[in-house]
């Protein structure tokens, strides 16, 4: 008698796996929104969800915001004391894309461009729109800011990293580096 529950439980095992597995939206499955405000990030390169027809994901804030939030509590050499930081994970932005390559070519308003190993994803690193709960504007490092958790993990302080933590973002390319 006790097969059929273990058979029960093996199935919905099985399906609870199958959801968890399926990706955080439609767009890890090929599908961006278009967006309907202001762009304020483009990324292009190696990827195989795109937005329009130039090859490029374009987005604008609200279709970050519908990504999945991710926030981190650090101090940096740019603020004071501990500071609160909203975005999205960088490895949920890189598979809303389908990126594929290994390394991101960021570019910042002011065209400072850093290059970042798409493993530094894997550190819990954002990209970050809000500032201890405001959106940052373009005065304060906005609109967007590649942030890292280097109270978490101080192996990360150090100045190649600082100098890929790169503010004002505009683009990134995904590249086979």
């Amino acid at each position: 008698m006790a097969l059929p529950v273990k058979i029960d439980l093996l199935w919905s095992t099985i399906a609870l796996l199958l959801t968890l597995t399926s990706g955080p939206s439609a767009a890890s499955a090929g599908e961006l929104g278009e967006p309907t405000g202001e762009v304020i990030l483009t990324i292009s390169g190696s990827i195989k969800n795109t937005n329009n027809n130039t090859g490029v994901a374009e987005f604008d804030l609200p279709m970050l915001e519908a990504l999945a939030h991710a926030s981190l509590v650090t101090t940096t050499p740019w603020t004071v004391g501990p500071t609160a930081f909203e975005g999205v994970a960088i490895t949920d932005l890189l598979a809303a894309v389908g990126a594929s390559g290994s390394a991101m070519t960021v570019t910042a308003l002011n065209d400072y461009i850093a290059t970042v190993p798409v493993a530094d994803a894997q550190s819990g690193a954002i990209l970050a729109y809000r500032i201890n709960g405001a959106y940052f504007s373009i005065r304060e490092k906005g609109p967007l800011w590649l942030m890292y958790p280097f109270d978490t993990l101080p192996q990360l302080r150090r100045e190649e990293i600082y100098a890929r933590s790169v503010w004002q973002i505009r683009k990134i390319d995904i590249t086979a580096k």
